[in-house]
């Protein structure tokens, strides 16, 4: 459905080994539109990150719609040869294989067609150009000795490379200093466009200094309770999580 949200969630709960940990989460994303959503260590933001991209280990009810089709049953590479991606909050070593064999592969599968290395390779130079990054970068062996910076300003190229249509970000902003953070960010604004849409998650308020959001979620003990504008972000970081927790607005 062309006109449909880009990302419904209706009623999305998730458990592990009998245990809920989102508990009724309820959230739309349309073309264009960039949402941070931010909790508390141990809320749950990770888990619905995972949840959204297929995880096998949750049991998993509720619905997550993507263009107006239900994909909550769909495998991951389903989901990622659909559009959607997720940059990880620890994005994982492979050793042995390059940035742009990496690229070249995800972009094969994505799109349906066979890149050659050649033509992968002025994409990805391109991509790095725009991004401000060393061109020797991508024949580096994926995040191995990579500096926590350069792992998340890999998870950026790839976004530029592969330009999905809705990336969910997983605590980009984790273990980065001020200048990694705002690289990141500035490659982020750049990817943005009118036809995709994001979902930055998020602890500190410091990543959207550099990436306004459209809306700003709160997200505590595994739901969504509370939705506003940039300001709402703000008030995290004067008041805290606490104050949003359902017991002290009671």
């Amino acid at each position: 459905m062309a006109d449909a949200p880009l990302l419904v969630l209706e009623d999305l709960r998730a458990s592990v080994e009998g245990a809920e940990i989102l508990k009724g989460v309820n959230l739309t994303v349309r073309r264009g539109e960039i949402h941070a959503l931010m909790g508390p260590n141990g809320s749950g933001k990770s888990t619905l990150a995972n949840v959204l991209l297929g995880h096998p280990a949750y049991e998993v009810s509720g619905r997550i719609l993507y263009k107006g089709e239900e994909v909550t049953d769909w495998a991951p590479d389903e989901r990622g040869r659909a559009g959607m991606f997720l940059a990880f909050q620890y994005p994982e070593e492979i050793p042995g294989v390059s940035v742009v064999n990496f690229l070249r592969a995800a972009l094969s599968n994505r799109t349906g067609t066979d890149f050659t290395v050649l033509e992968l390779r002025l994409r990805v130079a391109d991509a790095m150009k725009e991004l401000g990054m060393d061109p020797s970068f991508a024949d580096r062996y994926l995040n191995q000795g990579f500096s926590g910076g350069e792992r998340k300003r890999n998870e950026v190229l790839q976004l530029a490379v592969l330009r999905p249509d809705l990336a969910i970000m997983d605590e980009t902003d984790s273990g980065l200093d001020i200048d990694a953070l705002r690289t990141v960010a500035e490659g982020v604004n750049r990817v943005a466009d009118p036809e995709r849409g994001f979902l930055i998650i998020t602890h500190y308020q410091r990543l959207l200094d550099y990436i306004t959001p459209h809306v700003v979620h709160v997200f505590v003990d595994g739901r969504v309770v509370q939705s506003g504008g940039p300001d709402l972000a703000r008030r995290i970081e004067d008041e805290g999580y606490e104050a949003f927790r359902p017991e002290s607005a009671a």
